[in-house]
């Protein structure tokens, strides 16, 4: 074996740490957990639970964002120590563990580093990912089923909660389609560079003349936008129209100025309300028939910008991303990264997260390229 220089790779380690450290702004974390521990021991958190939902699943994400970077920390004092015993005393097998420990300590923090590149507007929001079959009939279909079980394996390694929102199945085998949520921080941010066209290669199990196949699945990944169930609208958006009732009613519904007419200024959404007896009740059934069309109007902007990120992905030759090759070799490989993998039966089974820090890394450089 090679003599470590270890004096050299230990500042080579802390330099690095050092720089995640800068970005991660480790007195801005540590004061976020102050307050997302102050709010989940509120006594009344889960009267909201959507809402205790989101603050409890930050709280510990930025907890165990902490904890990876204090570990790292002490295990590269650690490593320091343990090589300078080991030289001391002459201890060759000391030596070896503190070598393995060198390596286990820059993986680590190359996995730290890829999460501090996820600082794009939306690469905090959990993740909706839909999976369709593209060109090559039945073996297409079958393919949107082997993705579908690799992310939901991959997130299952990580703990992370998935849940299955819609599946629609093909008439012979596989999926035409599927979508399913990733509830996790920091998914979308993850899981947008396995966006594209993906294309398998093999002997089609569906072909009785056992002939080779080449078939297409589009992954499109979106954020999970916040949905509200009502809108606050702040008063000087709106103007009020009060004016007397008219057509048939009660004894009063024509005597007073009971009608209200709302106008949201920032849209021109107008609603009027005469069917109540009092001003303030035409007001208050007013302000929820404007919420509601607010609501909707806001859905509709939601819907339109999640197909905006989600892109246009065709899911057929010409404009693949990755290729998933079972014969007449065994080879994943991202096209965009170049980065590839001889292990297919491992890929397929959700060991993927090599593929998507080469991705996080390629979009950070032609992000800074393009600036």
């Amino acid at each position: 074996m090679a003599e470590i220089d270890f004096p050299a790779e230990i500042r080579a380690l802390r330099a690095t740490y050092r720089s995640i450290e800068d970005v991660s702004d480790v007195d801005a974390l540590r004061a976020e957990i102050a307050e997302l521990s102050e709010q989940a021991g509120a006594p009344d958190l889960w009267d909201d639970p959507a809402s205790a939902q989101k603050v409890t699943s930050r709280l510990s994400h930025r907890q165990s964002e902490l904890e990876r970077l204090t570990k790292l920390s002490a295990r590269i004092d650690d490593l320091e120590v343990l090589v300078e015993l080991a030289k001391d005393e002459g201890d060759e097998d000391s030596l070896g563990e503190a070598a393995k420990e060198l390596d286990s300590i820059r993986n680590a923090l190359a996995d730290l580093e890829v999460v501090t590149l996820l600082s794009g507007e939306y690469d905090e929001r959990e993740a909706v990912v839909t999976i369709r079959a593209g060109a090559g009939g039945v073996d297409a279909a079958d393919f949107a089923e082997m993705l579908l079980r690799m992310y939901l394996r991959w997130a299952e390694r990580h703990g992370f909660p998935t849940k299955v929102m819609d599946t629609s199945y093909a008439e012979e085998a596989g999926l035409k389609s599927a979508t399913f949520e990733v509830n996790a921080p920091f998914a979308f941010g993850t899981l947008s560079v396995e966006a594209g066209t993906h294309r398998l290669v093999r002997i089609s199990p569906f072909d009785n003349q056992g002939r080779r196949q080449t078939s297409f699945a589009a992954v499109e990944v979106i954020p999970l936008i916040e949905q509200t169930d009502s809108i606050e609208i702040p008063d000087n958006e709106i103007r009020v129209d009060v004016f007397r009732s008219s057509g048939p009613g009660g004894q009063s519904v024509n005597t007073t100025d009971s009608a209200v007419r709302l106008t949201h200024l920032p849209t021109g959404i107008v609603v009027s309300m005469q069917n109540e007896k009092s001003q303030l009740q035409n007001r208050a059934a007013a302000m929820r028939v404007l919420q509601s069309r607010l609501l909707l109007l806001k859905k509709e902007q939601e819907d339109a910008e999640k197909k905006a990120l989600a892109g246009d992905v065709k899911a057929s030759w010409g404009d693949q991303m990755r290729s998933y090759v079972l014969n007449p070799y065994q080879m994943v490989k991202d096209l965009r990264t170049e980065h590839e993998v001889g292990n297919t039966a491992a890929v397929l089974d959700g060991d993927i997260d090599d593929f998507i820090d080469a991705g996080i890394r390629w979009r950070t450089g032609n992000r800074n390229s393009a600036d």
